[in-house]
């Protein structure tokens, strides 16, 4: 796994979406105040910032695998942007984790592949609630 300072200096690297920086978003969860003005991050008003969680690799994957549910929840329910979005944020940790995923380039239906790939690299169960409604998932 990449060091946290690696991230922070060559956050293009990772992920550069200006629409929506989920990733950035929950990179944040890791670092200090200082370290998020660094790459662009503040507390909204009224709102303070949080107590870093420890950057180790236990608590990537718990975020990945967060991101990889939710990816797919709205991979399922056909939601384009959305499921576009989490894609992306799942491949900036892949680069993060430098699991060999990093050059995943399979988007088709939604990104549901990658979210796949990354549930059976892991071990994780996907929620099957979304494929009862859904075909395809």
């Amino acid at each position: 796994m990449r060091a946290l300072e690696d991230v922070l200096d060559n956050t293009t690297d990772y992920y550069d979406n200006f629409i929506d920086d989920r990733f950035g978003r929950r990179l944040c969860q890791f670092l200090t105040e200082e370290q998020g003005l660094q790459i662009g991050f503040r507390a909204a008003d009224g709102y303070k910032w949080e107590q870093p969680k420890e950057w180790t690799e236990e608590n990537v994957l718990a975020q990945l695998k967060q991101d990889v549910e939710f990816g797919w929840e709205k991979a399922c329910d056909e939601r384009g942007i959305s499921s576009e979005l989490m894609y992306d944020t799942c491949k900036a940790w892949c680069k993060v984790l430098e699991n060999g995923l990093e050059d995943f380039d399979e988007y088709g239906s939604y990104g549901k592949p990658l979210f796949k790939v990354l549930a059976h690299k892991y071990g994780w169960e996907l929620p099957d609630e979304y494929a009862q409604f859904y075909m395809g998932c």
